[in-house]
């Protein structure tokens, strides 16, 4: 079964060799709006003042680790330099890595090696890059052995059913969908139905980004969920939601409703390799305290890497 914590590695077409793709450099705009930022603020010993604090704030702030996040931060700055733990702002910068990284939920693998079909309840709005996430995660399984299949529920939206069939057709992955308009729980039903009897290991079920109210849309989210349950109560096994880095603080809010409205399991955020917002993994671990499966930052399908909390924080500050 797949290992959500695989290394993550390109290929050379000419030698065939795999070679490590930087993490560094595709997180450049978040590393210069953060880890940049503030070894140029603390380059040189400085005093921690009140003035140096406002100063590190703006910057925590505008690479959108939130006001919440940051005021949580810069209180525990404060603690440790009345306590003389941090003398001046030498040791600061490495002070700021460590307490961020503290916010990253720590994860474990999922467990997708049951006897029964493992499903994936994917959701997010539209434009996030939920269906492609979907098309690398599903090409991911199935490279690692296991057999997958999708379910197209986002019937709200026709160009996402092709999308899908797109990556099907292009990986041999079965996609089982229904005419626009379909009834998604009744489509994820059938493709459930489908992947049990067929002994698929995978279902990673699509489901609309967008209807005529959010009201709506978390509404057809609860029934998928409650037609699932009624067929076993352990369904889905996992629910993750998928937002866009570039949102900022807007992705948590996104979160918030979701989570409120659906239960989630874990996110995964894309799109971070065109944005200097990607602070927003720490505001969004704090406030949800959810696990980060995947992150995006690109467009090969080696560009959806695993989630790995010390290495997401050792590429923004080192």
């Amino acid at each position: 079964m797949f290992n959500l914590f695989k290394k993550n590695t390109t290929t050379d077409n000419n030698s065939g060799l795999e070679q490590t793709t930087s993490l560094k450099e595709k997180l450049s705009k978040s590393r210069q709006s953060l880890g940049n930022g503030l070894s140029s603020l603390l380059l040189g010993k400085k005093e921690i003042s009140e003035e140096l604090l406002e100063e590190l704030e703006t910057i925590l702030i505008s690479a959108d680790i939130g006001i919440q996040t940051t005021d949580k931060v810069l209180e525990s700055v404060r603690q440790n330099a009345s306590r003389k733990t941090l003398k001046d702002s030498e040791g600061l910068y490495s002070f700021l890595k460590s307490e961020l990284n503290k916010l990253l939920v720590e994860d474990t693998a999922l467990d997708v090696g049951s006897e029964e079909t493992f499903v994936i309840l994917v959701v997010g709005v539209n434009g996030a890059g939920k269906t492609t996430t979907i098309g690398k995660m599903a090409k991911s399984f199935q490279n690692d052995g296991s057999s997958v299949m999708l379910a197209a529920g986002d019937t709200f939206r026709a160009a996402a059913v092709e999308q899908l069939k797109v990556w099907g057709d292009r990986n041999g992955i079965p996609v089982v969908s229904q005419s626009s308009g379909a009834d998604s729980a009744s489509v994820i039903y059938d493709a459930y139905e489908s992947a049990k009897a067929k002994n698929i290991d995978i279902l990673i079920a699509d489901t609309a980004g967008r209807l005529h109210t959010q009201g709506n849309l978390m509404r057809e989210l609860e029934k998928i969920k409650k037609v699932l349950k009624k067929i076993n109560n352990n369904l889905p096994q996992e629910t993750m939601l998928v937002i866009d880095g570039g949102s900022g603080q807007n992705a948590i809010n996104q979160a918030k409703e979701f989570h409120k409205a659906i239960n989630l399991t874990s996110l995964s955020v894309t799109k971070l390799d065109g944005t200097a917002k990607g602070g927003v993994i720490f505001a969004i671990s704090d406030e949800l305290n959810l696990p980060i499966r995947y992150i995006g930052v690109g467009e090969g399908l080696n560009d959806l890497r695993n989630f790995i909390p010390s290495e997401f924080t050792e590429a923004l500050f080192d």
